[in-house]
């Protein structure tokens, strides 16, 4: 049985993009147990991060994607306690333009598996929001971060620069619709879901994509 844990907190800062900027809180997931974790989406406030990982080693920050929301903590967060940032290849462009003089420590890969206390993360490639948008399924704990992939309600959002609306449609119906229905969707922003309270709905926004 894994004594791997799911801690949560919340962070607030501000998402630019396309020349706007929105005030906005983010969903921090912290993985792992008592000694060790990983980070998925180190977001505005390395500090607060730090404080709650209480003192484990953190192993490494995964980012679902490179909004500048979803990253603008990593360096800070990995000059502090020594662990990568990963993120797809597909969204250097993205990440360039909040670090342009700090490149990602290593790369995601579509159906790279992490292992953190026990477990396993697996990478899916589900680009749409972000060309190199990933969301991480751990079937020993029977959930998906979706970044902002897929919120409770609908896909996440492709109105500016980066985005397409049938790519991240085909994403969501191919990798994620494919996972167990109770399976806990836990997002970038907002509430958790589930595949299955989701998959009613989605239905009409598979049909909207094409």
């Amino acid at each position: 049985m894994t004594t791997a844990r799911i801690d949560h907190l919340v962070t607030s800062g501000t998402f630019a993009l396309d020349g706007g900027e929105w005030d906005v809180d983010n969903n921090v997931w912290i993985v792992g147990d008592d000694t060790e974790a990983v980070v998925i989406d180190a977001a505005h406030d390395a500090a607060a991060i730090e404080a709650a990982l209480g003192g484990r080693t953190l192993r490494a920050i995964i980012c679902t994607h490179a909004h500048n929301d979803h990253i603008d903590a990593a360096p800070a967060l990995a000059a502090a306690t020594g662990a990568p940032v990963l993120l797809h290849p597909d969204d250097l462009p993205l990440w360039q333009r909040t670090h342009p003089d700090r490149a990602p420590d290593g790369e995601l890969t579509d159906g790279q598996e992490l292992e953190i206390a026990g477990i396993r993360l697996q990478v899916l490639h589900t680009p749409g929001h972000a060309p190199g948008a990933v969301c991480l399924y751990a079937p020993e704990l029977g959930t998906v971060f979706t970044g902002d992939t897929l919120f409770q309600g609908g896909p996440g959002a492709t109105g500016r620069s980066f985005s397409d609306f049938p790519t991240i449609v085909a994403s969501i119906r191919d990798r994620l619709l494919a996972l167990p229905a109770q399976t806990t969707v836990r997002t970038g922003h907002g509430d958790a879901t589930t595949i299955g309270a989701e998959a009613p709905h989605l239905q009409e926004w598979i049909t909207r994509g094409h």
